[in-house]
């Protein structure tokens, strides 16, 4: 894993260890993407030192998760929205005949029987 940077004023692409907070500009990219990325012509590569391992858990991610638990149980429970649908042939639509269950903006469906 890498995070790809940007700096559009020096027409150059830094590509370093995966930052710990987001910045404007800044992607995550898996480590088949990092390996193979490609910028326009006439710009610059930057590639930092990558960690020879993975960074582990320490006690601040582990107090932040448990923070996130911690409010996400104090919340009150709600009743999931239906979106309103778009149209006759919406995306969002099963087609005729299907049964499915709706999760936010994707929908499962039961094989026909």
């Amino acid at each position: 894993m890498a995070t790809l940077t940007y700096v559009y004023a020096d027409s150059t692409a830094v590509l370093g260890p995966l930052a710990t907070y987001a910045e404007p500009h800044c992607y995550d990219l898996c480590e088949q993407h990092a390996g193979s990325l490609t910028v326009p012509r006439g710009w610059e590569v930057l590639r930092l030192a990558m960690p020879t391992t993975p960074q582990q858990p320490g006690p601040d991610d582990l107090l932040a998760l448990a923070n996130a638990v911690r409010d996400a149980a104090a919340l009150p429970a709600q009743p999931p929205s239906t979106p309103a649908k778009r149209g006759p042939h919406s995306a969002l639509e099963a087609p005729a005949g299907a049964e499915g269950t709706r999760r936010g903006h994707l929908r499962v469906l039961r094989e026909p029987s």
